[in-house]
This record gives structure tokens, sequence and C-alpha cells, in this order.
């Protein structure tokens, strides 16, 4: 018998973690999504209420998260490393607690969010997001391998493109943004954008890291 089948006979059974995890994604994507729902809204009273639906999501996601350290610390045996679910439950926080930064300067900073450079920022962060929930539903039973790699490849991707985003965005900002105040309001936003893009890879770089062990 291999050290894996021995090792399933130990695993929980209730998956707990693999539960916390894949609520924990879907929340994230959700979230990914609202914020997609946000910059498409110019009414701003209509994309204060998506602010609130966002800020609802990450407190619910932070109580996720929790819980999943709960877990860790009342569970002697774990479906992988103590480490990588840790290093998980962080970084899927990560994207839900950058992407609520994002829209907080969207609404705070009273910017048009009808930006080329905000609108595709929210679709790169919104793929990235539904990615990395694809990848950790497919964690649970890491059968459907190519189905994972799949999803690691597009969020790479993505944040390659949102890198360009980023620069082109800042690029046309400098050069058409008479508006002092704009230029800066707008540069922080793309910012905190692009570094919810960075948080999607760094999930999906845990996740890499996870399936090479056990796969």
């Amino acid at each position: 018998m291999g050290l894996n089948s021995i090792l399933k006979i130990f695993l929980p059974k209730d998956r707990v973690f693999f539960d916390l995890f894949e609520t924990v994604a879907g929340n994230v994507a959700l979230i990914a999504l609202k914020l997609k729902e946000m910059v498409s809204e110019t009414d701003f009273d209509k994309r204060a209420t998506i602010l609130v639906q966002i800020e609802d999501l990450e407190h619910v996601n932070d109580d996720l998260t929790h819980r999943i350290f709960t877990e860790l610390g009342r569970n002697f045996i774990t479906p992988f490393d103590r480490e990588d679910i840790h290093y998980l439950a962080s970084a899927l926080d990560d994207i839900a607690d950058y992407v609520y930064a994002s829209a907080k300067k969207i609404n705070f900073y009273r910017v048009n969010p009808n930006d080329i450079g905000i609108k595709k920022l929210a679709e790169m962060i919104e793929q990235g997001a539904l990615h990395v929930s694809k990848a950790v539903i497919e964690l649970r039973n890491m059968k459907n391998m190519r189905q994972i790699t799949e999803a690691l490849v597009k969020i790479n991707s993505m944040e390659n493109q949102a890198d360009d985003i980023f620069d082109m965005s800042i690029e046309r900002l400098f050069a058409t943004e008479p508006d002092a105040k704009e230029v800066i309001k707008k540069r922080e936003i793309y910012q905190v954008m692009e570094i919810a893009t960075d948080k999607c890879e760094d999930a999906g770089n845990v996740i890499e890291s996870i399936i090479i062990k056990y796969a």
C-alpha cells in the first residue's frame, strides 16, 4: 500500500477543510463579481449599495477564514500540510481584502468607474478569482489534474495581462488627465486593483505547490 493510500485512511471523514475552502473560494469569486458590477454602475448611490454588499461578503470571508484557522488548531490530521492550509487560507483572504479595498477607493474618491483601465482590471480580477475557485474545488479529490492545471495557467495569464493593463493605464493617465487630483486618485485605484490580481496569482502558486506534493 502506497503512502498516499495510507494517509487517506486517516483523513477526516467530514473533509471540513475542503468544505470551508470551497465556500471561501466561492465567496471570493462573488466579491470579485460584485466589483465588476460596481465599475459598470455609473450611479453613485447604486454603486454605494454594491459596496455595502461587498463589505458584507468580505466580513463573511473573514469569519470563514477564522474558522479555518480554528479547525487547524483543533484537528491533528489534515488533508494536506498545515502550513499549506494556512498559506491557502491567507492567500484567499488577501484576494478578498484587496478587492474590497479597490471598491472602497472607487467609492471614496467618487471617480467615474467608467474608465477603461478600471473596467479592464475589474475584469481581470473577476476572471482570476473565478479560476482560483475552480482550482480550489478540484483539490478535494485531485483527480482532474488537467482542469486544475488549466485554471492555474489562466490565473498566470490573467496576472500578466493585468500587468500590461496597469502599465498602459498609468501611461494613458499621465498623458491625458490634466487634473492632478484625478491622477492621484486613479493611480491609487489602479495600484490596489493590480495588487488584487497579484493575490490571485499568489493563491494559484499555493495551489500549485499543494498539487505537486500530493497529486
